[in-house]
């Protein structure tokens, strides 16, 4: 009889084991968990649970993003007490993979940037969950938008059919939000220099030697800083339209479509690709970019626009991060050859992966319920907007207008900085559906739409998704292809600082080459092939 009970045991134990097993393969918690929430309204779940969320953090945001006025009053709402652990953006790659490699898991991963290669492979150990079955059943919020927005689902769906990972992501009629930062140039110092707006590369280096040649701010000094942005790679992704590259947007960094031949190609080994870079670096040599293009982060650029000695600069807006209003965006610039593509257009699908349930997630329905509302119209007006009353107010005709306090704080804030206490998505890789009538920050102002009405002739005619990757090409990816791209980016950074001569172009191509181009083109024509089908 001992026996037969222990082997009842045992038989029990693995029934146990099986059925949790099924659970968390489907993305499930358990039953006690399941009974805990409310598949409509609020509170989400009946009692209050606790979640922690590993969180990407713009560096001017406010730390203890629990304590914001949206998070806070949500918290109440919901009954689920959100933790975030806040990682500044600048370190958040390192310091999410060492998570991911040390096997203590968060509950979410949220505005952490994860890159699909990252979401295949992780989702295939088990770490990410299936949400196909949550979705269904738990989110019809986000459940419709990806009925109305296919390109999302596609972009979503990784190679083994599930979707593990919930988006940033911006409507495609939204142009400004799509560009993100435009080039702004200060336009009170193009008519004190009685010159006209850029619509040229030639044009805009004149404008920026003038500003560097005349004391344009009046204090005697050659304090002026003719072009500034947070790193040579926004420049770059900002001016390659003008050498006829970016011919899909920036969805793809290193590979798009070559209008003469309608092949993919490698965009950095190409002839013009070099002459880009040679441009790039002559302003770079003869001191017309900041010289701490390097190491900028954008709380050091809006501190040096709001001293008001810019030229030019790649921000989200100079209004709502500098306080200077005298900024107006530029369209596409032509370059030598007559190419003009404003290629700097992000792909709808900004972030596959601004919101991810792993496998330590003890209460993955609640959790996709939390963020579900967001999607929602009253979510993303909460989300973006904060609270009627207290951080805006509706107009007779309906639109939805931050307070005063905000737009022209007393005490000298920009937008951004007066928004912080109250919302957290400035800075972007937020979870979310962003949409003109629901967000009013510096992408919807009438400055960033009279930029997108100037860019909007010259923008690539398809933006493309990042590709999804299969096991075995990941494994390419993430060993010879990571390499590839890592020395590319290192190779740009000593071409333009002329730490490498232009003369070893040559053997640099020759060693791109041997470290594995033509796996790497193949395996990008596969993904585009899936991703042209699916």
């Amino acid at each position: 009889m001992k026996k037969i009970f222990a082997l009842m045991l045992v038989i029990v134990g693995m029934l146990l084991a099986a059925c949790q097993n099924e659970d968390a393969a489907e993305g499930a918690g358990s039953e006690e968990s399941r009974e805990n929430v409310n598949k409509e309204g609020f509170p989400i779940v009946e009692e209050p649970i606790e979640l922690e969320f590993f969180t990407g953090k713009y560096e001017p945001n406010l730390d203890d993003y629990e304590e914001t006025l949206v998070f806070d009053t949500y918290a109440e709402k919901t009954g689920i007490d959100v933790t975030f652990d806040e990682v500044p953006f600048g370190t958040l790659t390192e310091k999410r993979n060492l998570v991911l490699a040390s096997g203590e898991y968060p509950d979410v991963f949220y505005s952490a940037r994860i890159p699909s290669a990252d979401v295949v492979s992780y989702s295939q150990q088990g770490v990410f969950v299936p949400l196909n079955d949550l979705i269904e059943e738990y989110a019809p919020n986000i459940q419709a938008f990806l009925e109305k927005h296919p390109d999302a689902k596609k972009g979503l769906t990784m190679p083994d059919g599930n979707i593990y990972s919930i988006p940033s992501y911006y409507n495609p009629d939204f142009l400004p939000m799509l560009i993100g930062k435009p080039l702004w140039i200060n336009q009170d110092w193009l008519a004190e220099l009685d010159m006209d707006e850029p619509t040229t590369t030639d044009e805009f280096y004149d404008y920026l030697k003038a500003v560097q040649e005349t004391d344009l701010n009046g204090n005697g000094e050659q304090d002026e800083i003719p072009f500034s942005a947070t790193s040579t790679g926004a420049i770059r992704d900002m001016v390659k339209g003008a050498w006829g590259f970016g011919t899909r947007g920036v969805g793809n960094k290193y590979v798009d479509v070559d209008p003469e031949t309608d092949e993919l190609r490698f965009m950095p080994t190409e002839p013009k690709y070099k002459e880009m870079l040679e441009y790039i670096h002559q302003l770079y040599q003869e001191g017309l970019i900041d010289e701490e293009i390097f190491t900028m982060d954008d709380a050091q650029l809006n501190a040096k626009g709001a001293q008001g000695i810019l030229g030019a600069n790649i921000s989200p807006n100079p209004v709502t991060v500098m306080n200077q209003d005298n900024f107006t965006g530029l369209g596409a610039l032509e370059g030598p050859h007559g190419d003009k593509l404003y290629s700097q257009v992000k792909s709808p699908l900004i972030h596959v992966a601004a919101f991810a349930i792993t496998s330590a997630n003890e209460h993955p329905e609640a959790t996709i319920r939390w963020i579900d509302h967001f999607f929602s119209e009253e979510g993303a007006a909460f989300q973006f907007m904060g609270v009627e009353g207290e951080t805006y107010e509706v107009t007779e005709d309906g639109e939805m207008e931050y307070t005063e306090e905000i737009t022209n704080n007393p005490d000298g804030l920009t937008m951004d900085e007066a928004l912080t206490p109250y919302v957290t998505w400035m800075g972007g890789s937020y979870p979310g559906y962003v949409q003109e009538e629901y967000f009013k920050g510096s992408e919807s102002m009438p400055n960033a739409i009279e930029a997108g009405e100037k860019a909007q002739p010259d923008v690539p005619e398809e933006i493309w998704n990042g590709f999804n990757y299969t096991e075995e090409e990941l494994t390419f990816m993430q060993g010879p292809g990571a390499d590839i791209k890592s020395f590319v980016a290192e190779q740009e950074e000593l071409f333009i600082n002329g730490s490498k001569s232009f003369s070893e172009w040559d053997a640099y191509v020759e060693q791109v080459k041997q470290m594995g181009l033509e796996e790497y083109m193949q395996i990008e024509s596969a993904a585009h092939e899936r991703y042209q089908e699916s």
